[in-house]
């Protein structure tokens, strides 16, 4: 249409037309615009202003014409020599207009004109779309479009040099995929990657099946680096026909690649088991001490595993050879070597595997049941080589503690660290039983005994990991052994434990000597690593000064005593020893003395100890009445020749000690005599006994080469007064000597022996020896002379004579038959009429704190109750108490 420009204006608007519509008739009324103002064109988004026509105003008759005549648009096709036609990739080959972008619709113009002539009706416009029209056959688009592709996948199955553009082909593949022919472009593609896979890739593979498996896997993984790599180009190729079709198919270009892969080479008949194979002997020369080909088997697990197949294939035949290696190796292990190495090696297996899983980043299923399997084969099966009692008992002996722990981490894989438990019972019992009987060793039984339990308790909390069983395997154990009894010369043919004598034998020990006394095997600073590490797990204070020493000793001892079942030999010995200790100011420590006097109460009950506490009182009364005595003998103005100090005792509460006679100098005669009177005086009605075996005393002595102060007993005291005053080369006979003391003969060659054959000796025998004979005679002796001035003469009352030793024992066994007749009194007070079993086994719950007699001991005590009447046996076989 032509139109003036005073009449007529150009307008542009958006119209959405229909794809299957090529041209469009819009009709509306256009009124006529005055003359004198001429619009100008309105943008495509202004509206069109409303304004008042005048009368005069007149609208030009227009000619309608056809869009086609108005625009001019240039074809995208272009002609070739030979007269066909080239599609462009880009474009879509159908004749329907462009897809809007961003939502908005293509443009359109229309040329509006107003008629010349009044009163004329609505002018008819015509609608053109942007678009050419087409008239390309999607078929030809397909096929050149393919032809294109086809060229690219040749060019990259061969490896050649990209020469193409990937952006094009993309925009190709969209194209075909929007016009519903993506279903042809994925079946030519996948026949395209199977006639390559299966042809040149697949013949690359046949070609080493020559050779070894290795050299197979090795081929394969060549190929599959090669198609990964390859896919890549795939997937930036046809990557919208991966996502707009494939995918909400729920399939995908990568895995049906992948697909064709393991489906042509992978699962092949021929390099199937070859394949597999060789990725297990990688492991197999890794076992068998070869180098492991690290990189190829890092790239074989990442090949099952994008394959899909580690699972169906790799993990069954790498478990079913693995367990042929296994087993062969734990045979051919547990027959050839020692119990600790094979724990070794085993251990060292097990690391291995499990190492070599993670750094190849083996699944959990294959871990685990790997793990599995070597602990059915190397622990299961071989438990029994494993809990040998001799090979087990090789290792304790050895102290073998890390082996040992070895031993038990493995068990304890399969819950079996407690069928330690019988070859540990047996050789704690075995080891024990062997110190308690050696009667050659005696002296040194406790801290042999000690010894013992330190080990233990390491091995219990180091190597068992304070495993309870074996814990409660260690205590009653040990506490078998501590009990048993024998009837041997040690004992005196009494069945009382011996070990009750030496613990309380070595607890005197460490109080009268100290932290000094202590063996250095048992010191704190001897520990070992292994026991510093556990004393640091337990909080155990480290500060090694002797009170901590000595506190430590006595607590280990304590703890060997709870295992002591007749605690009355323990009672009778330990009085014995603190008496002497009390008597004669033998303690190395008050505080020690104390403490463990409240250990054993806390242990024993305040029954066990009330002896001993009143043993205590007794000394400290007597303290106090010395020095009452000493104050009123200064009022008095009482002048004492000697210091006499006197201790009282309570016989019920002290051990009793046999009255030996002797002749007391004049001087300490007038004043025990005085002190005796005083205390009489004060305490009416008490007899005082004295028992001049157990005093000491301090003397001073002039010899030729200087005076010394000597520290004796009262015999050495009194044999040496009868030296006073006589010359230095002068004989005094035994037979005088024993005339002027009055000690028996046992006591005075004792005494004789201690001044004259010892390491000191204030006196000289003649002629020389170790014996004492009747015919000897004694001198001063006039060489005598020591660095110190106060010097310790050895004292007889700190030894124990084999007399008091068999003395104290027959006195434990026969309190041990009075202490059962009453048990047995008191059950049948309770129980009227009881069996011979239930009696005995009473009987031996009654009196094992203070020590059980055997089954036939108590027989013994039954028939004497009967002889006295305290029961009778009826004939129905019970007993019956007679009231």
């Amino acid at each position: 249409m032509s139109m003036s420009s005073a009449d007529a204006g150009t307008l542009k608007r958006k119209h959405s037309v229909s794809t299957q519509q090529q041209q469009q008739k819009l009709s509306f009324t256009a009124q006529q615009k005055p003359s004198s103002t001429a619009s100008t064109p309105l943008s495509p988004t202004s509206k069109r202003a409303r304004r008042e026509h005048s009368p005069h105003d007149a609208l030009a008759p227009a000619s309608v014409m056809s869009t086609a005549d108005m625009y001019s648009f240039p074809s995208k096709r272009a002609s070739v020599p030979n007269g066909k036609e080239v599609v462009d990739m880009t474009s879509s080959p159908d004749n329907s207009p462009a897809k809007p972008r961003n939502g908005m619709l293509p443009k359109t113009t229309l040329n509006v004109g107003a008629s010349t002539g009044a009163g004329t009706g609505p002018r008819r416009l015509m609608v053109k779309n942007f678009r050419p029209v087409r008239k390309v056959d999607p078929k030809a688009f397909l096929e050149q479009t393919w032809q294109k592709m086809d060229a690219a996948l040749d060019t990259i199955f061969g490896q050649g040099k990209i020469d193409f553009s990937l952006e094009e082909l993309y925009r190709g593949v969209e194209n075909l995929c929007r016009q519903n022919m993506a279903r042809d472009v994925k079946e030519r593609l996948f026949r395209k990657c199977k006639d390559y896979v299966g042809g040149a890739l697949k013949t690359k593979v046949k070609d080493s099946l020559a050779r070894t498996n290795v050299d197979v896997l090795r081929a394969t993984l060549q190929a599959w680096t090669t198609w990964h790599d390859q896919i890549q180009y795939l997937d930036w190729i046809f990557c919208y026909l991966d996502r707009a079709y494939l995918l909400p198919r729920h399939e995908s270009l990568r895995d049906i690649a992948i697909g064709i892969f393991r489906s042509i080479i992978f699962e092949h008949a021929k390099l199937n088991p070859r394949i597999v194979d060789g990725a297990c002997d990688l492991v197999d020369a890794d076992r068998t001490g070869g180098d492991l080909d690290s990189a190829v088997f890092k790239k074989t697990v990442d090949m099952f595993n994008d394959m899909h197949v580690y699972t169906e294939h790799f993990e069954p035949r790498f478990l079913e050879l693995s367990q042929e290696y296994v087993v062969k190796w734990a045979d051919a292990e547990s027959e050839q070597t020692p119990l600790q190495e094979y724990v070794r090696n085993a251990r060292a297996l097990m690391d291995r595997e499990m190492h070599r899983a993670d750094v190849y980043l083996l699944p959990n299923t294959t871990k685990r049941d790997l793990l599995t399997l070597l602990e059915d084969h190397l622990i299961s099966r071989k438990e029994d080589r494993l809990t040998n009692q001799d090979d087990f008992a090789d290792l304790l002996e050895a102290n073998a503690i890390e082996d040992l722990e070895l031993l038990y981490s493995l068990l304890e894989r399969r819950k079996l660290g407690n069928k330690l438990r019988p070859g540990f019972v047996k050789w704690i019992d075995d080891e024990g039983t062997a110190i308690v009987f050696n009667e050659k060793e005696q002296e040194n039984m406790v801290v042999q005994l000690l010894t013992l339990k330190r080990q233990l308790d390491t091995f219990w909390k180091v190597s068992f990991h304070r495993d309870a069983e074996l814990g409660h395997g260690l205590r009653e154990s040990f506490e078998a052994f501590m009990n048993k009894t024998k009837k041997t010369s040690a004992s005196w043919g009494t069945d009382n434990s011996k070990t009750g004598e030496m613990i309380a034998k070595y607890v005197d020990m460490l109080l009268r000597g100290g932290a000094k006394s202590i063996p250095a095997q048992l010191s704190r600073r001897a520990s070992t690593k292994a026991e510093v590490a556990e004393a640091e797990d337990d909080n155990e204070e480290t500060i090694l000064d002797e009170d901590t020493e000595v506190n430590n000793q006595l607590d280990q001892v304590l703890d060997m005593f709870r295992f002591v079942h007749g605690k009355a030999v323990f009672e009778a010995f330990y009085k014995k020893d603190l008496a002497r200790r009390l008597l004669m100011g033998r303690s190395a420590s008050a505080d020690a003395e104390r403490s463990m006097l409240s250990r054993l109460k806390t242990e024993c009950g305040a029954g066990f100890t009330a002896n001993l506490e009143q043993m205590f009182r007794d000394i400290e009364l007597s303290r106090e009445e010395m020095a009452s005595y000493k104050m009123i003998c200064e009022e008095r103005g009482q002048k004492q020749a000697l210091d006499l100090n006197v201790n009282v005792l309570s016989a019920s509460s002290w051990p009793t000690y046999p009255t030996v006679p002797v002749i007391i100098p004049p001087q300490i005669k007038t004043a025990i005599d005085n002190f005796e009177a005083h205390y009489k005086s004060k305490h009416s009605g008490r007899k005082l006994e004295l028992k001049h075996a157990l005093a000491h005393c301090q003397l001073k002595a002039k010899f030729p080469k200087g005076n010394k102060e000597l520290v004796v007993s009262s015999f050495q005291a009194i044999v040496l007064l009868l030296f006073n005053g006589k010359p230095v080369d002068e004989h005094i006979d035994y037979n005088y000597l024993k005339e002027a003391t009055g000690l028996p003969p046992a006591e005075l060659n004792r005494t004789l022996q201690s001044l004259a054959c010892a390491k000191i000796r204030p006196l000289t025998k003649h002629p020389k020896g170790r014996e004492i004979a009747p015919t000897d005679t004694f001198t001063l002796n006039a060489s005598f002379s020591d660095a110190k001035y106060r010097i310790k003469i050895n004292t007889v009352q700190l030894k124990e004579t084999a007399a008091e030793n068999k003395e104290t024992h027959e006195r434990v066994a026969a309190d041990r038959n009075y202490e059962t007749q009453a048990a047995i009194v008191r059950i049948l007070k309770a129980r009227k009429r009881i069996s011979h079993a239930e009696l005995v086994a009473e009987t031996i719950k009654a009196t094992r704190n203070r020590g059980t007699l055997e089954v036939s001991g108590i027989k013994k005590n039954i028939d004497r109750l009967i002889e006295k009447e305290f029961l009778e046996r009826e004939e129905d076989g019970l007993y019956a108490y007679i009231a």
